[in-house]
């Protein structure tokens, strides 16, 4: 299952039972307790702040804007941005509704914020980590 089709808990959970962090020690490490923290994986109560988000993000090692976004949460750096030119963004961020993924980031990518990187691309390079060539010798 993908990111996209878990609920905040489930994915939350399945990361760190992943990594082997016991509930209490991430309980401890973002500052909640035990049976909070349950309650959230078990998505009985709403995502943590964004504070915890991005803790519990650092902690299962997870891009923290995706967890956010998983979370139902806008990153109040972003919340700032559109505060400072609210038509401007709110139009640039329609434009995108009907692009995908490689497309966004293309659009990124030639505004200077991010390295062009495709779906495409990425597979291509897990399967020559996957599957290197062996260096022959003439």
């Amino acid at each position: 299952m993908t990111a996209e089709s878990l609920k905040f808990g489930a994915f939350v959970r399945r990361e760190r039972m992943a990594r082997e962090i016991r509930l209490r020690e991430m309980a401890k490490k973002i500052g909640v307790s035990p049976t909070y923290l349950s309650k959230v994986e078990l998505d009985e109560f709403t995502p943590p702040t964004e504070e915890k988000v991005r803790a519990i993000a650092q902690i299962i090692e997870c891009d923290p804007d995706k967890l956010l976004a998983l979370a139902g949460r806008i990153p109040s750096d972003l919340a700032d941005i559109i505060k400072r030119a609210p038509v401007e963004v709110s139009a640039l961020l329609r434009t995108t509704s009907g692009m995908s993924r490689d497309e966004i980031a293309r659009l990124a990518a030639t505004a200077g914020l991010i390295p062009i990187r495709s779906d495409a691309n990425e597979r291509e390079r897990e399967v020559k980590a996957k599957c290197p060539r062996k260096n022959v010798q003439p």
